[in-house]
Order: structure tokens, then C-alpha cells, then sequence
């Protein structure tokens, strides 16, 4: 198979507005290196992470990437979806023409840091373009499953981090889970994975929202009013903001909190009076275990999760989709497609 010298795809060339997103038809397509490979991309998932790190979000200064600083420029892109094309040197078991995924944080462990990780589209180049470079130790196959290129191309950073809140807080058959901003990439994939454990779901979105939760097996309760109180035993909370205290005292004794979002804003406030006397667990799930992910590889071999995509995009269209994202214009997932590259 011939590969082109070059390829189509959008840099991030600064922290900023979707003016800092270059497309670019002369980018060099990567070579794998030891150890790596490179990967067709199919479809890429648009997130909210990959609209924090252009904007600077997760630091302060220049140290606003997942892991520290970024190098610029670099191309975006956490949802990977690709045909393995070439091998680097030392990979085995990895037939050519596979069609792969990879989680959107990568555990890199250290003897001073056990829960270091690195992030695709942050650290390294992502799936905003026709081809990218990924480790082989982090790839797995999805050929196997049902799911279109689309589908799956939706799925690794929201199922990935959903399964991983519901795994850090222990979610079992008969509880009672609160999932807010349920009707996001995110939220829906929590709620499809707490329904597969078991689980009793309640959904918090907007009214116009509703129906996708409810189809994904969820309660719903609507966004503004205030949960319940020791009413769940497991909060999985993406907004956190104003009413973050009102999901704390929705927990039963014992219960678990568990976040890995703050759409509604990351600063909050509450009464630790609440978290000591009534036993309570909060975690925060970034770090993603191998074999929590590879658990999520199963469901999407097996065909037992389905994401809701809302919309696809020309990849060239990347600042739409971010800003149709960002508005919450639609439930579920949006996806990029970038240009064809091998018939």
C-alpha cells in the first residue's frame, strides 16, 4: 500500500479561539516510529477536552495541556478511529487494515507519579487529520464489532471516561445513580453503561433534551431543579457549578461521588459537614486503568453499546462542530470525517 508524503488536517498553532485551528493540506504524514502505529483515520469524535486544551483550560499560563505544556503546532483530536496502514519497528499482532481505537488518556505510570498519563490530540498528535502515530501498546482492535467507522469513531473519549467514573465508584446492579448533564457525549454514555450494570438511572438534562435520556434508559430529572436528597447512592457529575452542594446531599450515606467534568463551572462550594458524618467517597476519574478500557473494548466488539450521533462534519468544518458543541445544540455525539486518503 502507498502512502502520501503528505496530508490534509488542522493544527492547533496557539492557545485561543477557533482562530487558532489551521487547516493545513501539507502536513508531513507521520512515520511510525519503534513501537508505534500509524492509523487511517476514519472518523474522529468532537469533545469537550479538545475545546479545553485549544482555550487553555485545564492550567495556568503555559502550562495548559493534560500533562503540562503544549508544543505547538500540534494537531488535535482525543477520538480516534483508524485502519492500522504501517508498522513501526518491534510491533507484533497487529495485522495491517485493523480497525483500531485507543483511550483518549493514555496510562503512562512512574515510580514518583503511579497515575501519569498522557493524552492523544494533547501530548502527542491526534485524529484531526488523515493520518496519526499511536503506540501499539495502546491500540486495541475493533474490527469485530457492528458498529459503523462513525459509531465508533464517537466512542473512546466519552465511553471511555463514563466507564471509568462508574468503575472508580463501584456502580453495582440495584443502585440508584444520578448522572448529570446526561444528555451529552459523556452523560448518555454513563447512563448506557449504569443501565448494562444494573443500575437505576436517573438522567439530569434539559427539557428539550429529555427524550434521548429516556431512550437511553434513564429517569429524568429536569436540569434546574435540585435532586432528591439521600436519594442515590452514586452521583456521576460532568457540570459541577451552582448545584454541586444540592448533589452531595442527594447521596445516601455511604454513597460515592464521582467527576470527571465542570461544564457548569469547576469552583464550587458545599458543606464538609455533609461528606465526614455521612461517610461519603468522592473520586476524581482521569487516569484510565488498561483494563477498564479494554472492558469497554468487549461491549463495543459485542455490539451491546450504540452511541447517539447527532451530526457528522467534514473535518475542514471543525470550528462549526466545536461551536455547535460548546452551544449544546444537539444530545449525544458530533463527529468529524476527514478527506479520503487510500481507495
Amino acid at each position: 500500500m502507498s502512502l502520501p508524503a503528505t496530508m490534509s488536517g488542522v493544527q492547533l498553532v496557539r492557545h485561543g479561539g477557533p482562530e487558532a485551528l489551521v487547516w493545513r493540506e501539507d502536513i508531513p504524514v507521520p512515520h511510525p516510529g519503534p513501537g508505534d502505529v500509524l492509523v487511517r483515520v476514519l472518523a474522529a469524535g468532537v469533545n469537550a477536552t479538545d475545546i479545553n486544551t485549544r482555550v487553555g483550560w485545564y492550567g495556568k499560563g503555559e502550562e495548559a495541556g493534560w500533562s503540562g505544556a503544549l508544543t505547538f503546532p500540534r494537531i488535535q483530536g482525543s477520538d480516534l478511529c483508524g485502519e492500522v496502514v504501517a508498522l513501526g519497528e518491534g510491533v507484533v499482532g497487529m495485522p495491517l487494515g485493523a480497525r483500531v481505537i485507543c483511550p483518549t488518556n493514555q496510562s503512562e505510570p512512574t515510580a514518583d507519579n503511579p497515575v501519569h498519563f498522557v493524552a492523544i490530540g494533547s501530548e502527542y498528535d491526534g485524529a484531526f487529520a488523515q493520518f496519526a502515530c499511536v503506540p501499539a501498546r495502546h491500540l486495541h482492535d475493533v474490527s469485530a464489532s457492528p458498529l459503523s467507522d462513525v459509531e465508533v469513531g464517537a466512542m473512546p473519549c466519552a465511553y471511555g471516561t463514563a466507564n471509568n467514573l462508574l468503575h472508580r465508584a463501584g456502580v453495582g446492579p440495584g443502585e440508584r445513580v444520578l448522572v448529570t448533564g446526561a444528555s451529552g457525549g459523556v452523560g448518555l454514555a454513563a447512563v448506557q453503561l449504569a443501565v448494562l450494570r444494573g443500575a437505576e438511572v436517573v438522567g439530569q438534562c434539559s427539557a428539550g433534551k429529555a427524550a434521548a435520556v429516556r431512550e437511553a434508559g434513564a429517569e429524568v430529572l429536569h436540569r434546574e431543579a435540585a435532586p432528591p436528597l439521600r436519594s442515590f447512592h452514586v452521583v456521576i457529575d460532568l457540570v459541577g457549578g451552582a448545584g454541586w452542594s444540592d448533589r452531595i446531599e442527594a447521596l445516601r450515606p455511604g454513597g460515592r461521588y464521582a467527576t470527571s467534568g465542570a461544564v457548569g463551572g469547576p469552583v464550587v462550594t458545599g458543606d464538609l459537614r455533609t461528606i465526614y458524618l455521612n461517610d461519603l467517597t468522592i473520586f476524581g476519574a482521569t487516569n484510565q486503568p488498561g483494563d477498564v478500557f479494554a472492558g469497554l473494548v468487549e461491549l463495543i466488539n459485542a455490539g451491546r453499546l450504540r452511541p447517539l450521533v447527532s451530526r457528522t462534519y467534514p473535518l475542514r468544518e471543525i470550528a462549526q462542530a466545536q461551536a455547535d458543541l460548546a452551544a449544546s445544540r444537539y444530545p449525544g455525539k458530533l463527529v468529524l470525517l476527514p478527506p479520503e486518503t487510500l481507495q
